[in-house]
């Protein structure tokens, strides 16, 4: 069916799915461009201003994100009083891509999917920039370093303003860029120069699914506007209009995408490697932002996961390993930052769980993405809090009992670990608990799965909090472990205190009403269990993750090296659970081994079949040269040969 036909139906169709035209942009909506130009401002200054910024360029670039967050919460306190049909605003910057029957504008969202996420990258991501004056003080490079940073905020506040699929991929390169440049930062080390390449290369896997689902939707609808989809898709279900199969292709190829930023297997190799980055490029890109913008295109493109089933179920299947993966690995690691890696990967995973569960989980995925940025920000700042007390040691069995040295970074990091591992309370125990609940209801077996997930993530951050902060010393002389400065501890103060008090965003279902003129809202299904039942389960079940690492490390003494005679599992989860191992079998070497192929067969048969006949041409010619030798006795004697030979042939031809 064509996309005028879709549109044309959309207005009369009664839409099962949110479908509301956006308002345009007045009073401090007007002002939408500006929380984008302000970082990216900051970095144009920082990148091109060179050596005359360097004393004052750290303060410019830690500024101007509070900039755009001042903004953004003006924004959202402005729409808190609106109706749900005057929550989205849109804002018209610029024809931007005019061509054929292509006509896209440079236009901004603000919905209340939006809104969170600004509110998210900008108050996480400014108390990060102001934790990096003091953590890259030393560093000489540390004006270059806040230029990437703010370029990373810009590209990730255009992904999530954006109106159409073709600003959000916008975006989403340049998160893929700056990414790059953050990871790769200390380029002299090896390690790291290697990280930021794998990430690059990784990323661009996902990026070309992005890609084939953006031209797909092209064709199929006419518009690659949000609003234009979603009414075409919602017209099309009610006339019974839908080729269902290709709506599955563009979700899958969506997810394809989703799997490469956010880390989900198969394409998660790339994000323990990046622990290589400074630390607060690990809390900016791996714990708040750039992870999250998976769930948020899956979320963002419900119209569509909504009427492709298969689609979401391969989400559901994908978050559902990753979760369990991420766990396995976070158990295994003794990198502290590697260890809050896999645990990001994890909780990624749930996210993507919900969002897979559909309407009755987009509402909890967005919520426990917010309280996963306060408490793992916390976590990955408090990991470089460690570290900088530590001479930059990330090896956790070369710490041990630093709670009374390090007060302030214990009590914070304290809070991000009961938040992370749903103790009654704090934000993750209302977050992630509801995720659990929901999968329980929607399938048994996804939701026994993540029930298993939370208990493997009560023990691998409680083995993390015993190693770090409690069991017996085991730094070397010479190391004497000193709080952070206040720069940097400020922040942690304020990240611990949103750990905490993140749950409240749930009270009376307040996320899931706001977020319902996005993602609408689900008629309530009762779960096999009494929810208060299934969160006596959940909290039993951490609970015994818990007790477990208590035994197994509190109790016994820790080497400080890595014991070498351990299980297959545990030798498996060192090992990223072989997933380089199977990248290359799978892929590389037989993408290596088809490129020599083709390679030698353009060498043999394209170039053989031009050099070849060069190489005749010019053998002859080697062989006419000889006979021209200049002298004339030479020449005499080849016309007398001529001549005997055309007489003989004569003779022979008369006889």
């Amino acid at each position: 069916m064509s996309s005028h036909l879709l549109l044309t139906a959309a207005v009369e169709a009664e839409h099962h799915i949110p479908v509301v035209a956006p308002t345009g942009a007045d009073g401090v909506f007007s002002l939408l461009w500006l929380i984008i130009a302000l970082p990216l401002f900051g970095a144009a200054v920082l990148l091109l201003g060179g050596k005359y910024t360097d004393k004052w360029g750290h303060y410019l670039g830690a500024g101007l994100p509070i900039g755009s967050f001042v903004i953004s919460l003006i924004c959202f306190f402005s729409v808190l009083g609106r109706d749900d049909a005057d929550r989205q605003v849109s804002q018209h910057l610029f024809d931007w891509i005019q061509t054929g029957g292509l006509d896209i504008g440079m236009d901004l969202l603000y919905d209340p999917l939006s809104a969170m996420f600004l509110l998210l990258i900008t108050g996480v991501g400014s108390l990060i920039h102001v934790y990096s004056i003091g953590y890259m003080a030393h560093d000489p490079r540390r004006r270059r370093f806040f230029g990437y940073l703010n370029l990373f905020v810009a590209a990730m506040l255009m992904l999530v303003l954006s109106e159409n699929y073709v600003g959000l991929f916008l975006g989403w390169e340049g998160v893929g860029l700056a990414s790059y440049l953050l990871i790769g930062f200390w380029q002299h080390k090896p390690s790291a120069a290697a990280a930021a390449k794998k990430a690059f290369v990784i990323n661009r896997v996902g990026d070309m699914g992005m890609a084939l689902a953006i031209f797909l939707m092209f064709v199929t609808f006419g518009t690659l506007s949000f609003s234009g989809i979603s009414a075409a898709v919602s017209a099309g279900d009610a006339i019974g209009a839908l080729d269902e199969s290709t709506l599955n292709w563009i979700g899958v190829l969506l997810l394809i995408g989703a799997c490469g930023k956010s880390a989900q297997v198969p394409l998660q190799a790339w994000l323990l490697d990046a622990m290589e980055g400074p630390t607060p490029v690990s809390a900016l890109i791996h714990a708040a932002t750039m992870v999250t913008a998976g769930v948020y295109l899956i979320t963002r493109s419900n119209f569509i996961f909504e009427l492709a089933p298969t689609a979401q179920t391969a989400v559901v299947i994908v978050a559902t390993v990753t979760l369990l993966w991420g766990a396995i690995l976070g158990c295994a690691k003794d990198d502290i930052k590697k260890g809050l890696a896999g645990s990001t990967m994890s909780q990624i995973g749930y996210m993507m769980l919900g969002a897979g569960l559909g309407v009755a989980g987009y509402a909890f995925a967005i919520f426990h993405l917010l309280t996963h940025g306060f408490f793992k920000a916390n976590m990955f700042l408090g990991a470089g809090s460690v570290m900088h007390a530590m001479d930059d040691d990330v090896d956790m069995r070369h710490y041990g009992g630093l709670q009374k040295l390090l007060p302030v970074t214990f009590l914070t990091f304290a809070m991000g670990y009961l938040a992370i591992i749903g103790f009654p309370g704090f934000s993750g125990f209302f977050s992630k608990d509801k995720i659990i609940e929901v999968a329980l209801t929607e399938n048994l077996l996804v939701g026994l799965c993540a029930l298993l997930g939370a208990g493997i993530t009560g023990f691998y951050m409680t083995r993390m909090m015993l190693l770090t902060f409690f069991t017996k010393q085991r730094w070397e002389d010479g190391v004497h472990p000193h709080e952070s400065p206040a720069v940097m501890t400020v922040p942690l103060i304020v990240l611990a205190a949103l750990s905490v008090l993140g749950g409240v965003m749930l009270a009376g279902d307040w996320i899931v009403d706001f977020l319902s003129p996005v993602v609408g809202h689900a008629a309530h299904e009762e779960p096999p269990l009494p929810a208060i039942v299934i969160t006596l389960i959940v909290v039993l079940v951490v609970g015994v993750g818990v007790a477990l690492a208590f035994l197994l490390f509190q109790r016994r003494d820790v080497p400080r090296e890595a014991p070498t005679d351990v299980s297959f599992v545990t030798k498996a989860a060192r090992a990223d659970l072989y997933g380089d191992a199977i990248n290359d079998g799978l892929v590389v070497r037989p993408t290596g081994q088809l490129v020599t192929a083709l390679v030698a067969s353009d060498r043999g048969v394209v170039d053989g079949a031009f050099t070849g006949g060069a190489t005749v041409v010019g053998g002859i010619g080697q062989g006419l040269r000889r006979l021209q030798t200049g002298y004339v006795r030479s020449y005499a004697l080849s016309v007398l040969g001529g001549a005997l030979i055309l007489v003989l042939t004569l003779v022979a031809v008369n006889l």
